[in-house]
């Protein structure tokens, strides 16, 4: 045993044995839920952009039912040309280092996040000001209805210029106004946080969690042994939980769907020098037939393990979907039909030809996912009557962005909260950029009103042009028109939970299986006595 590591173990022992219980709770709750962020935990890079930021305090929040609620600001507007918001801060926030949390550091932490090019998308923020210690102002270049995401999602850290303020080694010791703050990070390991004194609302119900960055087989063995309080666990072992815990399963927007390159192969490469286009996806009958062939709930009983919901669209559910996008699937005949009007036609072989093109593609997911394995393997099985050859391929990431980023099929995960991620997907503008659009999908029709949405005058007026962007009666993204996607299925997060952990109520979770059960972590109860 290392030093540093004897040395905590004295520590921690020391301040359980000697820190009060709240309401017969242990002062310590022990969880494996993943997510170690590669990049620390820094909210200039991306830290809490999908989950709380846990260390830090957001302007603004969201409840279980995802309504807007006050956080750092107690009151905030828009202006009439949708160009500035005026935020009013509370006056009782601090820094887990007692000192005062004030506009300056509210300005700096968006003027920094612009500047550092991480996961909040500030491209719209002409400037960021503290009109004095409680009052900032946030001034746009153009209306952007879903710049409101970032008042949610992006933790306030302090000015760089202050005491212990904002600096290159922040990731790795950050300071907040958040409820908890780090006491050590033992990378690949775990993360060990206790209560912040200074934090400026309820007192958390428990002293110090310690979170484990286990894998799957790890994390099921330990909350087999009594190790853990909470679990996250893989859909093929959450069949039956250890004695003593109990199966939550936190419903979400976490998808998985197939992006299709959606331009015939020419020779062009990207910048990056990634091969472009694919001659078989490139055909909207192929794309179309895939999406009326899949049986969705197959899909979910068989990679799922029954842990999860059929996939219509990027975002099922929330408002800024059409709900009409939803069809009959699994449906073989329909999608021949579809097929044979494209003159797709059934050879000897069992594969379908047109011109002497086989409907034969590569269907890549990254390597080590095994969900997302069971689904590839499960797409190629189910569109083999159809005559459509699907060859599953793992690879790495680096690898898929040098190589099949633009011309296999890409088995994807997305799900937010916000409609600003049916802008990445779908715009042409990110067409190329990034994950998003990698298939390079491009329609004006949908541009104008993926655009007319960002403009609208609030939230309520943007949700029609969100929808009509899916389908306005005559084109769209979705199936109905260019079915640039063939989405497949919205997963459960399950975990195993102690049974005398009590989660309150659960929102509907993002993608990505972790952070975002934390979210509520201030309504968690110890139901047992002592």
């Amino acid at each position: 045993m290392s030093l540093s590591r004897f040395r905590w173990l004295a520590a921690a022992t020391l301040a359980i044995a000697f820190s009060p219980l709240v309401a017969g709770a242990p002062s310590q709750l022990v969880l494996a839920i993943g997510g170690e962020p590669d990049d620390g935990f820094d909210p200039l890079l991306g830290w809490g952009h999908y989950g709380h930021p846990l260390f830090q305090s957001t302007l603004l929040s969201r409840d279980a039912e995802l309504a807007t609620q006050p956080e750092l600001a107690h009151d905030w507007s828009l202006s009439d040309d949708r160009l500035r918001w005026t935020l009013q801060l509370r006056d009782d926030a601090t820094f887990s280092d007692g000192t005062p949390l004030t506009a300056t550091d509210v300005a700096f932490t968006f003027n920094a996040a612009a500047r550092a090019g991480g996961r909040a998308d500030l491209s719209v923020l002409a400037s960021a000001e503290a009109l004095d210690d409680h009052r900032v102002r946030l001034t746009l270049t153009e209306p952007r209805i879903t710049f409101v995401d970032t008042l949610y999602t992006l933790g306030i850290v302090p000015h760089a210029d202050r005491d212990n303020g904002y600096h290159d080694g922040y990731a790795r010791a950050p300071l907040g106004s958040g409820p908890y703050r780090l006491v050590e990070w033992q990378e690949g390991e775990q993360l060990i946080v206790e209560r912040n004194p200074h934090y400026y609302g309820d007192t958390p119900p428990f002293e110090r969690l310690v979170f484990r960055f286990t894998g799957e087989d790890t994390t099921l063995a330990a909350a087999n042994a009594g190790d853990l309080q909470l679990a996250a666990i893989a859909p093929a072992l959450a069949a039956q939980p250890p004695a003593g815990m109990r199966r939550v399963a936190m419903q979400s927007v976490d998808n998985r769907g197939i992006l299709f390159p959606m331009q015939r192969a020419s020779g062009d490469t990207s910048a990056s020098g990634a091969p472009i286009g694919n001659d078989v996806t490139a055909d909207p009958a192929i794309r179309q037939a895939i999406n009326l062939a899949l049986d969705r709930e197959l899909l979910v009983e068989v990679a799922l393990h029954g842990f999860g919901q059929p996939a219509y669209g990027p975002a099922d559910g929330l408002p800024w979907t059409d709900p009409a996008e939803r069809f009959d699937d699994g449906d073989l005949q329909a999608a021949a039909e579809r097929l044979d009007a494209a003159g797709w036609q059934l050879q000897d072989d069992g594969l379908r030809w047109r011109d002497g093109q086989a409907a034969r593609f590569r269907l890549t997911y990254p390597a080590g996912d095994t969900t997302r394995q069971l689904l590839a393997e499960s797409v190629a099985e189910l569109l083999r009557p159809l005559g459509i050859a699907v060859e599953p391929t793992g690879r790495h990431w680096d690898e898929i962005r040098r190589e099949a980023l633009h011309q296999d099929a890409i088995l994807f995960g997305w799900g937010s909260h916000s409609p600003q991620e049916i802008y990445y997907l779908y715009h042409s503008q990110h067409a190329g950029q990034d994950y998003y659009n990698s298939g390079l999908y491009a329609n004006p029709a949908v541009d104008a009103h993926l655009e007319a949405a960002q403009s609208a005058a609030n939230f309520d007026a943007s949700l029609p042009h969100w929808r009509a962007a899916q389908w306005d009666g005559e084109e769209g993204y979705g199936v109905r028109g260019d079915a640039a996607w063939a989405w497949l299925v919205n997963l459960e997060h399950l975990y195993f939970v102690d049974d005398c952990l009590d989660l309150g109520e659960l929102g509907i979770a993002p993608h990505g299986h972790g952070w975002p059960i934390t979210a509520n972590l201030l309504d968690w109860q110890w139901q047992c006595e002592g």
